[in-house]
């Protein structure tokens, strides 16, 4: 397994992770980008976008999925990684859990494949996707709000800044009585390596738990998410 979670930058703010991202892919392969976190009406303004971001982790060629059903035919063996985007993330996890789609991202990742999930696309790898009601809003009415649940049963928020914080404070306290919450400002990522879990990025986190949170640095981290 090779998941990168990231908090929700791209190009130079997040410059090491996708220095670390681009060592684990095959050149020879394209990565395959979904994009379906986002309306339909702003795929085309997507591709446009990840056209650009491909030049910071040297990807020469890639192709995009436009709806769950597309996304369940694509032979993943045949892509360097996959690329899940931001946006909605109820959307985004209604679109995984359709057509099989969870699963085989699962088998993907544990047969050694590399994903990384930016924004809604690190959300959805947490416990549960709740986290971000306040900034996405469950539009589509999905009912199951639990997620693939990879970083041993911690929930994840992205955009962290002061104002978030702010406005977020309350929710994600009443959330961590059940539920334990990392919340990363767009700079960082969480890279999970197998069994091995670090926080790439200089700023640090917040961690919500048992009604209470509090601030952790990178160095921190690892000893952190194995609790």
């Amino acid at each position: 397994m090779k998941l990168f979670l990231c908090g929700g930058g791209c190009g130079n703010q997040i410059t090491e992770a996708l220095q670390q991202f681009e060592k684990l892919l095959d050149k020879t392969k394209p990565v395959l980008y979904v994009p379906l976190a986002m309306e339909e009406k702003m795929y085309d303004s997507c591709s446009e976008w990840f056209s650009g971001e491909c030049k910071n982790f040297g990807c020469e060629k890639f192709e995009m999925v436009r709806s769950s059903l597309e996304l369940s035919e694509k032979n993943f063996d045949k892509y360097a990684a996959i690329f899940i985007g931001g946006g909605n993330t109820f959307k985004l996890l209604n679109e995984i859990n359709q057509n099989g789609n969870r699963e085989k991202i699962m088998n993907y990742l544990e047969n050694g494949g590399v994903v990384f999930g930016g924004s809604a696309g690190a959300i959805i790898f947490g416990k549960d996707i709740n986290t971000c009601l306040l900034d996405d809003g469950n539009e589509v009415g999905l009912e199951c709000t639990t997620g693939l649940n990879l970083l041993n049963d911690y929930s994840i928020l992205c955009h962290l800044n002061e104002k978030s914080l702010k406005d977020n404070m309350e929710h994600l306290n009443n959330l961590s009585n059940n539920d334990k919450v990392i919340y990363m400002p767009e700079e960082n990522v969480i890279f999970l390596d197998n069994n091995s879990t670090c926080l790439i990025g200089k700023s640090g986190c917040v961690i919500f738990e048992k009604g209470e949170h509090f601030a952790r640095r990178p160095e921190d981290f690892k000893n952190d998410i194995k609790k």
